[in-house]
Protein backbone atom coordinates (compact mmCIF):
# COMPACT_ATOMS: atom_id res chain seq x y z
CA UNK A 1 0.00 0.00 0.00
CA UNK A 2 3.08 2.68 1.15
CA UNK A 3 4.05 2.13 -2.14
CA UNK A 4 0.68 2.93 -4.12
CA UNK A 5 1.16 6.30 -1.44
CA UNK A 6 4.82 7.03 -2.75
CA UNK A 7 3.78 6.35 -6.54
CA UNK A 8 0.74 8.88 -6.00
CA UNK A 9 2.97 11.28 -4.02
CA UNK A 10 5.82 11.32 -7.20
CA UNK A 11 2.88 11.34 -9.83
CA UNK A 12 1.56 15.03 -8.03
CA UNK A 13 5.33 15.96 -7.94
CA UNK A 14 5.11 15.57 -12.01
CA UNK A 15 2.43 17.55 -12.35
CA UNK A 16 4.40 20.20 -10.16
CA UNK A 17 7.66 19.68 -12.41
CA UNK A 18 5.67 20.10 -15.99
CA UNK A 19 4.17 23.34 -14.36
CA UNK A 20 7.66 24.95 -13.63
CA UNK A 21 8.67 23.04 -16.99
CA UNK A 22 6.11 25.11 -19.06
CA UNK A 23 6.96 28.41 -17.43
CA UNK A 24 10.40 28.14 -18.41
CA UNK A 25 10.30 26.87 -22.20
CA UNK A 26 8.13 29.88 -22.50
CA UNK A 27 9.88 32.12 -21.10
CA UNK A 28 13.28 30.29 -22.78
CA UNK A 29 11.24 30.12 -26.31
CA UNK A 30 13.09 27.56 -27.04
CA UNK A 31 12.56 24.10 -28.80
CA UNK A 32 13.38 21.32 -26.91
CA UNK A 33 15.78 18.25 -27.71
CA UNK A 34 13.09 15.29 -28.16
CA UNK A 35 15.32 12.23 -28.04
CA UNK A 36 17.54 13.30 -25.64
CA UNK A 37 14.98 15.82 -23.11
CA UNK A 38 11.71 15.03 -24.01
CA UNK A 39 11.22 11.28 -24.73
CA UNK A 40 13.26 10.12 -21.80
CA UNK A 41 11.22 11.93 -19.10
CA UNK A 42 8.07 10.85 -21.21
CA UNK A 43 9.32 7.13 -20.96
CA UNK A 44 9.87 6.97 -17.26
CA UNK A 45 6.43 9.07 -16.20
CA UNK A 46 4.63 7.08 -18.31
CA UNK A 47 5.45 3.52 -17.11
CA UNK A 48 5.09 5.06 -13.84
CA UNK A 49 1.85 6.22 -14.58
CA UNK A 50 0.90 2.79 -16.59
CA UNK A 51 1.87 0.99 -13.63
CA UNK A 52 -0.04 3.14 -11.02
CA UNK A 53 -2.82 3.06 -12.99
CA UNK A 54 -2.80 -0.76 -12.76
CA UNK A 55 -2.32 -0.95 -9.35
CA UNK A 56 -5.20 1.32 -8.69
CA UNK A 57 -7.45 -0.36 -10.60
CA UNK A 58 -6.84 -3.18 -8.71
CA UNK A 59 -7.61 -1.22 -5.40
CA UNK A 60 -10.72 0.05 -7.06
CA UNK A 61 -11.76 -3.75 -7.66
CA UNK A 62 -10.55 -5.13 -4.33
CA UNK A 63 -11.32 -2.33 -2.08
CA UNK A 64 -14.03 -0.04 -3.55
CA UNK A 65 -12.99 3.62 -1.76
CA UNK A 66 -15.32 6.27 -1.27
CA UNK A 67 -14.59 8.66 -4.15
CA UNK A 68 -12.02 6.93 -6.68
CA UNK A 69 -13.45 5.72 -9.55
CA UNK A 70 -11.70 3.53 -12.75
CA UNK A 71 -12.79 6.56 -14.97
CA UNK A 72 -10.86 9.25 -13.17
CA UNK A 73 -8.34 6.84 -13.34
CA UNK A 74 -8.50 5.93 -16.96
CA UNK A 75 -8.86 9.82 -17.65
CA UNK A 76 -5.91 10.67 -14.93
CA UNK A 77 -4.02 8.43 -17.07
CA UNK A 78 -4.73 9.99 -20.64
CA UNK A 79 -4.45 13.46 -19.47
CA UNK A 80 -0.99 13.16 -17.55
CA UNK A 81 0.80 11.70 -20.80
CA UNK A 82 -0.25 14.47 -22.92
CA UNK A 83 0.47 17.47 -20.31
CA UNK A 84 3.84 15.76 -19.95
CA UNK A 85 4.50 16.04 -23.23
CA UNK A 86 2.99 19.15 -23.93
CA UNK A 87 5.12 20.27 -20.92
CA UNK A 88 8.07 20.55 -22.86
CA UNK A 89 6.39 22.94 -25.54
CA UNK A 90 6.59 26.83 -25.42
CA UNK A 91 3.60 26.68 -28.20
CA UNK A 92 0.97 24.84 -25.52
CA UNK A 93 -1.66 26.69 -24.65
CA UNK A 94 -1.70 27.59 -21.38
CA UNK A 95 -5.08 27.95 -20.11
CA UNK A 96 -5.83 24.38 -21.32
CA UNK A 97 -2.85 22.66 -20.24
CA UNK A 98 -2.99 24.14 -16.81
CA UNK A 99 -6.69 23.20 -16.12
CA UNK A 100 -5.47 19.73 -17.12
CA UNK A 101 -3.03 19.69 -14.42
CA UNK A 102 -5.54 20.84 -11.74
CA UNK A 103 -8.13 18.27 -12.34
CA UNK A 104 -4.82 15.89 -12.21
CA UNK A 105 -3.90 17.14 -9.16
CA UNK A 106 -7.36 17.28 -7.79
CA UNK A 107 -7.44 13.25 -8.48
CA UNK A 108 -4.08 12.40 -7.53
CA UNK A 109 -5.43 14.45 -3.97
CA UNK A 110 -8.26 12.17 -3.56
CA UNK A 111 -6.08 9.48 -3.78
CA UNK A 112 -4.28 10.44 -1.40
CA UNK A 113 -7.20 11.15 1.06
CA UNK A 114 -8.51 7.50 0.35
CA UNK A 115 -5.41 5.92 0.89
CA UNK A 116 -4.89 7.74 3.85
CA UNK A 117 -8.68 6.63 5.19
CA UNK A 118 -8.18 2.76 3.87
CA UNK A 119 -4.95 2.86 6.40
CA UNK A 120 -6.84 4.59 9.19
CA UNK A 121 -9.47 2.17 8.82
CA UNK A 122 -7.23 -0.97 8.37
CA UNK A 123 -5.55 -0.13 11.87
Amino acid sequence: MSNLYNDTVRLLAVCEECITRHAAMRELDREPDFFNEVKPYADTNHKLLDDWSDEMRQLIRTEKPKYVHLQQIESLNDAMKQFIVQSFYAKTGKKRFILSINSAMYTLKTVIDALQSEQGDGQ
